[in-house]
């Protein structure tokens, strides 16, 4: 009996350090981040076509290919990622607009976009890559910061995010403390490369998982499943040097061309089909990067071990 005792209160010790002394990682780090033209188009570029925060952060236009951002509310958050898209709880992106986010000092979005926990102390959901983040160059997260305090405020309070027991508990113990990282020279191809693909999260969607853990040994093989709202389901394209299931046929300038023919000026998306593929791969803000980059990030998944997978893109 009062071994069963024991037990309990040695849980109920464990649950209550997890729920109420975690996330500890200190304090905001105590910086202010000049907004230099420099630094304000670094910024805007990484944003918007590698780093991809406004397009998590903004609510879609779904009735056209390719579901682009409805500018009219770009950064202002609310868009859901709920159970029936896999996730445990119903997470809602939040407002990283100057509206929202005005009270927050540059240290407190610093902690957040590496650490993962908020200005209140709070551990974010990790569907924020605040782990991938974290590998970034300090001055390429300035120049992410500086930007974002410059966009056009928008006026949109969203609804909290709710995430079930026990992961609700569980993301407290993620965050961890920010180690620098510096950035490749430009003349390491490969590793500039391996540089934007951990700053674009690539390998979240395009490693299958199982109960929510990458698969081992399949690293870009593809296979993650996406559940069209619609109906139907997409699966993620296996992106390794694989000569007949992945892109080990494809040249260094069909890479480049796949992306840019969704980034060019001219391009403007139609309407979504009713009931056929409509992309989740924000091909439209990717391909804004620099042929440069792309190259860079070609050559860097081509180095990536080989995995033969075939993967179906859509099926109904």
């Amino acid at each position: 009996m009062y071994g069963l005792l024991v037990i309990v209160i040695i849980i109920a010790g464990i649950l209550a350090y997890v729920k109420f002394a975690l996330p500890n990682v200190g304090p905001s780090p105590d910086i202010t981040i000049a907004r230099t033209p420099l630094r304000l188009m670094r910024g805007k570029y990484l944003v918007n076509h590698v780093a991809g925060c406004l397009y998590c952060h903004s609510m879609k236009d779904t009735t056209l290919f390719g579901s682009p951002i409805r500018l009219s509310v770009e950064g202002g958050g609310g868009e859901v990622f709920g159970r029936e898209d896999g996730f445990p709880g119903t997470i809602i992106s939040r407002n990283i607009t100057p509206y929202k986010l005005g009270s927050w000092t540059d240290g407190d979005l610093f902690r957040a976009i590496t650490m993962g926990v908020t200005k209140e102390g709070k551990a974010l959901f990790p569907l924020m890559p605040y782990l991938q983040y974290a590998q970034m160059d300090t001055e390429d997260l300035y120049s992410i910061i500086a930007y974002i305090r410059s966009i056009k405020p928008v006026k949109m309070v969203n609804l909290p995010t709710s995430v079930d027991f026990p992961i609700n508990l569980i993301m407290n113990t993620i965050p961890a403390k920010y180690h620098y990282h510096p950035r490749p020279l430009r003349s390491d191809s490969v590793g500039y490369g391996k540089y934007l693909v951990n700053m674009g999260v690539c390998a979240d969607c395009h490693t299958p998982a199982l109960k929510d853990k990458n698969i081992p040994g399949m690293d870009f093989a593809g296979g993650r499943v996406f559940q069209e709202r619609t109906g139907g389901k997409l699966t993620s394209a296996n992106i390794t040097p694989d000569i007949s299931t992945g892109i080990g046929s494809w040249s260094k300038e069909a890479f480049i061309q796949r992306f840019k023919a969704f980034g060019d000026i001219a391009y403007h998306p139609g309407p979504a089909p009713e009931d056929a593929y409509n992309p989740v791969m924000p091909w439209q803000y990717y391909g804004g990067m620099s042929r440069e980059d792309l190259g860079d990030i070609y050559a860097y998944l081509r180095t990536i071990k080989p995995v033969h997978h075939l993967v179906v893109n859509f099926v109904r």
